[in-house]
């Protein structure tokens, strides 16, 4: 088996090989965050760039609960169209193209103006930072029901455009991430307690979305291998979910790690050590997967060709690539032609490890601004110039997002 090698899914489609463009956020979209002519032509980069799966960046199932600004929102018809374009552009060269459904949880900017809801009543934890997030209020069983419906409806949406499938957040402290650990559920009824408990809202999510799409199209999960936080989603949590997840038949198991609070999924780990090498959660998912009848990705720091097939060589069937592809979009047809390059970002050092982490995501988003313009990427870019730049446009999206949000308020 070679990166190159096509991986037959259990739902009986074929991925044309064993390179994933992993999701990254990208805060492209339009105003009414639909899908822009930008990111149409960062996805037309992509899907010329010979990866045989496609993820994309968060697609919010709920416009009033967001990530951020600049996120594209499936919860209606209104803009069906342009989600029909977007799914032929990604998948124009035989890649399938998946699109990344989640909800924030807590994890949504206290300057979007919205509500904020959680499992519990439990802010995160960023120090100086922590205030630019709400104490979420804990959801009621009403509200946790519709939530359930609203993945099934995006998804449903998501096939009727032309998508092959759809990916399941489960990861990276958002709501489902924030259900499954005990950190952040501290509920004491049917949601919250055992690991059975807790993991009950990811497993009805599934089988909301497995009743209203058709058998061939392919169903996913991103789930952490470890929140890497004293308390919260152990290793011993991730391998009883993916031994329930067995059970629901999905088609391919992500795992990655971390949190905002904790963003391992970046290389640091809690306590700010970096975590050096490639393929960092490579160990998790190794143990991981020994447990999983599913097909198992890993995503995190991959880079070069060598540790790509070292991730296959150890029984991962599938590589997650995400920054790397932000640098070069044509790794793979590269890897393909036993060309060598290893695309990576500058490494932060900063004493502050919250303004390390955004400003890292502000280079990422700098890369993608600039595919999405049909520009080369820039990899020496400065950290202070993309953060000062991410946050003036963060600023700018939020405050025609709040405006946009306040119409519909008096529409009503």
């Amino acid at each position: 088996m070679t990166l190159f090698t096509p991986l037959t899914l259990p739902n009986g489609t074929l991925l044309p090989n064993r390179i994933a463009k992993a999701a990254m956020e990208e805060n492209l979209a339009s105003f009414d965050n639909a899908p822009s002519q930008a990111l149409f032509t960062l996805y037309d980069t992509w899907a010329k760039g010979g990866a045989g799966l496609i993820i994309s960046g968060n697609v919010m199932i709920e416009r009033r609960a967001m990530t951020g600004p600049g996120g594209v929102v499936l919860d209606n018809l209104s803009n069906l169209n342009l989600f029909k374009h977007w799914a032929q552009i990604a998948q124009s060269n035989g890649a399938q193209c998946w699109l990344q459904l989640n909800h924030p949880g807590r994890q949504m900017p206290k300057d979007m103006g919205q509500t904020t809801y959680a499992p519990s009543a439990v802010a995160l934890d960023l120090g100086k930072f922590s205030n630019r997030f709400s104490v979420p209020q804990a959801m009621t069983d009403a509200h946790i029901e519709t939530v359930i419906q609203q993945f099934a409806h995006s998804a449903k949406l998501a096939e009727d455009a032309g998508f092959s499938g759809i990916q399941i957040h489960a990861a990276h402290g958002y709501l489902l991430s924030q259900f499954l650990s005990p950190l952040t559920n501290k509920r004491t009824d049917q949601w919250g307690g055992s690991i059975s408990n807790r993991a009950r809202l990811l497993l009805l999510v599934i089988q909301a979305v497995k009743a209203v799409v058709r058998a061939g199209f392919a169903v996913s999960v991103k789930l952490n291998s470890a929140d890497f936080q004293r308390g919260g989603f152990s290793s011993d949590d991730a391998t009883a979910v993916v031994q329930m997840l067995n059970t629901e038949r999905i088609d391919l198991l992500e795992l990655s790690g971390g949190s905002y609070e904790a963003p391992a999924m970046q290389g640091e780990a809690r306590d700010g050590s970096t975590l050096a090498r490639e393929a960092y959660f490579l160990e998790f998912a190794k143990a991981l997967q020994q447990h999983a009848t599913m097909p198992v990705m890993v995503t995190g720091g991959i880079r070069r060709k060598a540790v790509a097939e070292q991730v296959l060589s150890s029984g991962i069937d599938m590589v997650g690539i995400a920054t790397a592809l932000a640098i070069e979009p044509a790794l793979a047809t590269v890897w393909q032609q036993n060309e060598t390059t290893s695309p990576a970002m500058p490494v932060i050092r900063w004493k502050s490890k919250p303004m390390a982490s955004l400003a890292t995501m502000a280079m990422v988003k700098y890369q993608l601004s600039r595919l999405s313009r049909g520009k080369p990427s820039q990899q020496r870019v400065s950290p202070i110039w993309a953060l000062l730049l991410q946050q003036f446009n963060n600023w700018q999206r939020t405050r025609r997002y709040r405006l946009a949000m306040q119409d519909t308020q008096k529409g009503k």
